[in-house]
């Protein structure tokens, strides 16, 4: 496991930024892949720890300490087949996951855990580039057919999976791209695109079909996603045409803020923001892209989206950029003895935050102000927090000026309408109903009908949209087959 006293002897290494003030002028990612001796010497901390806690705090389970001390023998080819064997898509998580794993590091209890998710992108991002990373199309087909709904990471990672099982893998994509909110959600300047577009190429050559611009449902000839037109395929036609349907959508219903002034001009989802820029950035062509330059926005919502939309807001050029969190500010150092090896609360800084802003605490809104149909600013109150409860503090309240709002409070369920159009049962959070604990596992109410990721389990992260897109795959492959070959 790397090298047995490396802990003792080297120091957490990072990657690198651009600075802040040349980011701001485009949207390409700016963090560096880690050198090659970097990151072998990032390996070298990995400890013999005896429990590598690192792999439960993974969702999918990555063998990190074998694929450490393979960096850090310099066996880089040998680290790539390690990481694929859990991870279909490591250079999704290498960028964007937050890192569980690092928080469950063993020397993350007293010192700085090693930095896995760096390590992780170093190795995929040397496997691109020497040409490790090749199509796998199966041996043998089986004369399955699977449809699969949806193009986000579990989609994906449920598709590639089944491709290579030998079934005949379709995924529906209700989009004019894949990728989901990989695509449309996530900004380029943390995933560029290009890195799901040669996994959608490495997956067309393993058999995998993309139909986009499908809407699945009952939906009304002509129906339109935002501003593309769109077919509309009925879930009667996919259970006549395919063996299995797996439904691998989003948590797509946002949560809204019912207060005074919500209908106001000015007032949007961050789900309508930042998927314009996305498109503007591939080369789309948008008559009314929502724009913060020269504005006054206000960011509601504390969490990644809500730092996506400072981001963002920022390379706008925006006036003033100001997040509100509605709960207290978390301590910027966790009391490691009572966490570890848990997932933490404390302050998280991104680099968004970094770029500039405001960010503020205990703060809730009470009305959006506007004028001639306008939002021009919002009336707030500072709020108390004790025994988990909250009241308003008496006296506190102000108004701030807005020229934009960015609703960012996250996601309460995925569009019911699929679900409803396939008959399949909801969760009390309005979620598909699908057990991962049963025989078999994610399959629904609707016999053949699988569902998984956020339109399973709600909003989460990538690392587990991918990891239940795996785990669908195989339940999806022992129900065609009988028994399955996947891993669990």
């Amino acid at each position: 496991m790397g090298k047995v006293t490396g802990f003792l002897e080297h120091q957490r290494v990072k990657e690198t930024y651009q600075p802040a003030e040349a980011r701001l002028r485009h949207y390409q990612e700016f963090v560096s892949t880690l050198p090659v001796l970097d990151a072998r010497t990032q390996a070298a901390r990995c400890m013999d720890c005896g429990i590598p806690f690192c792999n439960n705090g993974c969702p999918v389970n990555n063998i990190i300490p074998d694929f450490n001390d393979l960096v850090y023998r310099d066996d880089w080819k040998s680290a790539i087949d390690v990481l694929h064997s859990t991870n279909n898509f490591p250079e999704f998580t290498g960028r964007i996951c937050p890192a569980p794993c690092e928080a469950a590091c063993t020397l993350n209890f007293n010192n700085e855990p090693v930095g896995i998710k760096s390590i992780e992108r170093s190795i995929i991002d040397r496997a691109w580039e020497e040409g490790w990373v090749v199509p796998q199309p199966p041996a043998v087909n089986t004369g399955r057919r699977v449809a699969v709904i949806g193009s986000g990471p579990a989609g994906l990672a449920a598709a590639q999976q089944l491709a290579r099982a030998g079934h005949d893998v379709t995924v529906f994509e209700k989009n004019d791209r894949v990728g989901g909110l990989l695509r449309y959600g996530i900004p380029d300047f943390k995933l560029e695109k290009t890195s799901i577009d040669r996994r959608v190429r490495q997956m067309e050559q393993e058999g995998v079909t993309f139909r986009t611009g499908v809407l699945v449902g009952d939906w009304p000839v002509g129906s339109r996603v935002g501003n593309l037109s769109t077919e509309t395929v009925s879930p009667e036609r996919l259970r006549t045409e395919f063996d299995a349907v797996l439904l691998a959508g989003g948590a797509e219903q946002p949560r809204d803020l019912p207060v005074p002034g919500r209908e106001l001009d000015g007032v949007h989802f961050a789900m309508e923001f930042l998927p314009q820029q996305n498109r503007v950035n591939a080369g789309d062509r948008l008559e009314r892209q929502i724009h913060a330059a020269g504005k006054h926005v206000i960011v509601i919502g504390g969490g990644d989206t809500g730092s996506d939309c400072m981001g963002t807001s920022h390379r706008h050029g925006a006036a003033s950029v100001t997040q509100f969190e509605l709960l207290p500010q978390p301590p910027e150092q966790e009391h490691k003895p009572l966490s570890w090896p848990y997932w933490p609360q404390k302050l998280r800084t991104s680099s968004s935050h970094e770029e500039g802003g405001a960010r503020e605490f205990a703060i809730g809104t009470k009305e959006f102000i506007g004028e001639n149909g306008r939002v021009t600013g919002i009336r707030t109150v500072r709020l108390a927090w004790e025994g988990g409860r909250m009241t308003e503090v008496e006296g506190s309240e102000q108004v701030l000026p807005a020229d934009l709002v960015l609703l960012a409070m996250g996601f309460v369920s995925p569009v019911g309408s699929v679900l409803e159009a396939f008959g399949v049962a909801r969760d009390p959070r309005g979620n598909a109903q699908a057990s991962t604990e049963e025989e078999g596992g994610y399959v629904t109410n609707v016999p053949g009908v699988f569902a998984a990721g956020d339109m399973r389990r709600g909003q989460s992260l990538v690392v587990w949209a991918i990891r239940e897109g795996r785990q669908a795959a195989r339940a999806v492959d022992e129900f065609l087959m009988g028994q399955s070959a996947l891993p669990r």
